[in-house]
């Protein structure tokens, strides 16, 4: 898969744009518009950020250089999964409480965001409640006691530990973990329909889509322009909401980052045996640093996803990557048959934590979540649009954190990456 070229007319090959629900092919910017806020990428962050803008009565423009959810928005596991890729307890010992206390209030919202849009504009997306963080080893059940504790702690009730087998299996049919953490506020949807109702939702109140314009130049001044090659955006502010497909349009942005491929499959419909794999039907992912994460799809499929290839480079064949991973987890599936496979790039930073911040008065950006960005993006777009708005206190929030560029520069930031995670798949393996 060419995952590098947005350039395609289409999604590029998964189980999720082959089920994808109908949308139109958006026409590209050939003429000169002005609006009071153009966002660049139609994935989550410009998405989110553009339906709270169009709400409050802004015009919004969207600029695509390739289709609606293209990038990771429309590739992802599908898992709403809270808090950030470091969860507030690492926030707080990294930078101090006064840093982590107004995240920490904001570590849930993600998903309440989501849902309201789902209800509100009527998302078909198969949206279902439940989700379950999973341990490996009784070291790792001691971390899922220690989140349960956290997250309790900053105001999230409801979790429950379950540690014998027969619980367990109860929930998720395998001899593969120890102990299962449940969050009935987790969840699990289709990741691409997501997005496409959301720019359908964003387009009726409003706003414009433009697909298959890639952006070649951001001019600072105000108002801002916003050059594509047949066209441009004249607006009072910017949100640069690229993520991992940002390329070479703000170098600034793409030093202190490094895109990195995820790997995921669908098996062919299982049937009743889908409902004996995960009896909860919550989704699933467990607590290593380089973690699987599976849910059913509505169609009964398996979703199961993993691996990190740093980088960003394509796997020349990801079902042969993933199938002994899903095999290990489910040995009763070790005949059943692979229909899809594919990968798709996440922003990596070198803190884990997502970069947001402005450059220039009235040019702001948000990337790098790190593979945890699907409550993140929802959450901070509205963020955004409450700074564009005039209230800045929740976006000074995130704009305080540091951006660590990653070491050996662009150059070497991926074997010296690889080599740390090294220690951390060591960990995984020892179950600590």
């Amino acid at each position: 898969m060419a995952d590098t070229n947005p350039a395609s007319p289409s999604h590029a090959p998964s189980y999720y744009a082959h089920s994808a629900n109908a949308s139109p092919e958006r026409p590209a910017l050939n003429e000169s518009l002005e609006a009071d806020v153009c966002i660049v990428g139609a994935g989550y962050t410009g998405l989110s950020a553009g339906i709270a803008l169009a709400e409050a009565g802004m015009s919004v423009v969207v600029l695509e250089r390739a289709r609606v959810g293209w990038g990771a928005s429309g590739r992802n596991g599908g898992q709403i999964v809270h808090s950030f890729s470091r969860d507030i307890d690492v926030i707080e010992r990294s930078y101090g409480p006064s840093v982590a206390e107004p995240l920490a209030r904001m570590m849930f919202e993600g998903a309440q965001v989501i849902r309201e849009r789902v209800t509100k504009y009527s998302i078909d997306c198969d949206l279902k409640d439940g989700g379950i963080f999973a341990a490996i080893s009784p070291g790792k059940t001691r971390g899922l006691i220690e989140q349960k504790k956290l997250w309790e702690r900053w105001g999230h009730p409801g979790l429950s530990l379950v540690d014998t087998p027969s619980d367990v299996r109860r929930l998720v049919n395998t001899d593969r973990y120890s102990a299962l953490l449940i969050d009935p506020t987790g969840g699990h949807f289709h990741p691409l329909n997501l997005a496409l109702g959301e720019a359908a939702a964003l387009e009726r109140l409003g706003g414009r889509v433009f697909e298959h314009c890639e952006v070649v130049k951001i001019e600072r001044g105000e108002p801002a322009v916003v050059r594509t090659a047949q066209g441009q955006v004249k607006a009072r502010c910017v949100i640069v909401a690229c993520n991992a497909y940002i390329g070479g349009l703000e170098p600034a942005l793409a030093s202190k980052s490094m895109p990195c491929g995820t790997q995921m499959i669908a098996t062919e419909p299982l049937g009743a045996l889908a409902d004996e794999l995960i009896p909860s039907d919550h989704c699933v992912e467990d607590n290593n640093f380089l973690l699987d994460y599976f849910r059913l799809s509505a169609d009964k499929r398996l979703i199961y996803g993993g691996g990190v290839v740093y980088g960003a480079r394509d796997p020349k064949e990801v079902k042969s990557l993933i199938r002994p991973q899903m095999v290990k987890t489910f040995p009763q599936l070790k005949d059943v048959g692979i229909e899809f496979g594919w990968t798709g790039n996440f922003l990596l930073t070198l803190s884990r934590m997502p970069q947001v911040g402005t450059l220039s008065s009235n040019i702001y950006y948000s990337q790098g979540c790190s593979g945890h960005g699907i409550t993140f993006t929802h959450l901070i777009g509205r963020v955004l649009a409450e700074a564009i708005k005039g209230d800045a206190t929740r976006f000074g929030a995130f704009a305080r954190l540091p951006h660590h560029p990653f070491p050996g520069g662009r150059l070497l930031r991926v074997p010296f990456t690889a080599i740390g995670a090294l220690w951390y798949q060591m960990r995984d393996r020892l179950g600590v």
